[in-house]
């Protein structure tokens, strides 16, 4: 099953990381808050990943084309170039990067990776946010509601817009991205979803969280995942001293890997 990640956003609100770089290439630790997202996939044995890049793409593919040098410590003859690798620190992943459009928007980047991701179910989130959010029993409970899209519920402050859920929390109602908060839970990203959502996507204006999401809830077929845990997006520079201060500590709930 294949990762999909949302990587091509200006990320407007971190101006002050983003002039220089993609959001998901902003770092937490010494690694990009992407490289954290991949490695919570991981630890549930997703190692595919497809990353939609758009705004400063090249910063993204640079990094994983050059992954396994800068993680490997090697001997060079700089007479002949020849190298030998002396030991690696690399990830078993196979990474796609696309280049999804500086203007498109997320449904309209899902839709330009559809030949990529094919004709099966897969994950998506957003490159900014990290949780401690258990994947298979995500699919467990996308599987047993026989919804074509499962997102993860969390708990987060009023400047995010609330979910409607039924009273069981298994199904949506309705979808609010970002509103006017009055608490309750919140769309947490990490989606489980079926390839039938790719014909419910007009093109590249189409934001993954307006007309794809209603039409879905239209059919009755967007459940809920509630996860309790722990969830933090990287919306500003305060959320980025939050995620540094809790890695800092050697104790951040998203670190499920070893």
């Amino acid at each position: 099953m294949k990762a999909v990640i949302f990587a091509g956003g200006f990320g407007s609100r971190l101006s002050e990381e983003t002039t220089l770089r993609p959001k998901p290439m902003v770092e937490v630790g010494g690694k990009p808050i992407i490289w954290h997202i991949m490695k919570i996939y991981e630890h549930y044995g997703i190692n595919d990943f497809v990353v939609l890049g758009g705004y400063k793409v090249d910063f993204i593919k640079n990094y994983f084309l050059n992954y396994h040098d800068q993680s490997s410590d090697f001997t060079i003859e700089l007479a002949s170039g020849k190298i030998r690798w002396q030991s690696s620190r690399t990830e078993n992943w196979t990474v796609t990067v696309l280049d999804t459009g500086l203007e498109t928007m997320t449904a309209g980047r899902l839709k330009r990776a559809r030949k990529v991701i094919g004709d099966e179910r897969f994950l998506l989130t957003y490159g900014d946010g990290v949780s401690d959010v258990n994947i298979h029993e995500a699919i467990a409970a996308h599987e047993k509601s026989g919804n074509w899209v499962t997102l993860t519920a969390v708990s987060q402050p009023g400047r995010y817009g609330a979910l409607g859920l039924t009273e069981d929390m298994t199904q949506v109602r309705a979808f609010r991205e970002k509103a006017a908060g009055d608490g309750g839970l919140i769309n947490g990203g990490f989606f489980v979803v079926e390839p039938a959502v790719f014909d419910l996507i007009d093109g590249d204006e189409t934001v993954w969280e307006e007309e794809p999401m209603e039409r879905v809830i239209e059919r009755g077929k967007l459940g809920s995942y509630w996860h309790k845990g722990y969830w933090q997006s990287m919306d500003s520079v305060r959320d980025k001293m939050v995620l540094e201060k809790a890695w800092d500590s050697g104790k951040a709930p998203w670190k499920l890997w070893r």
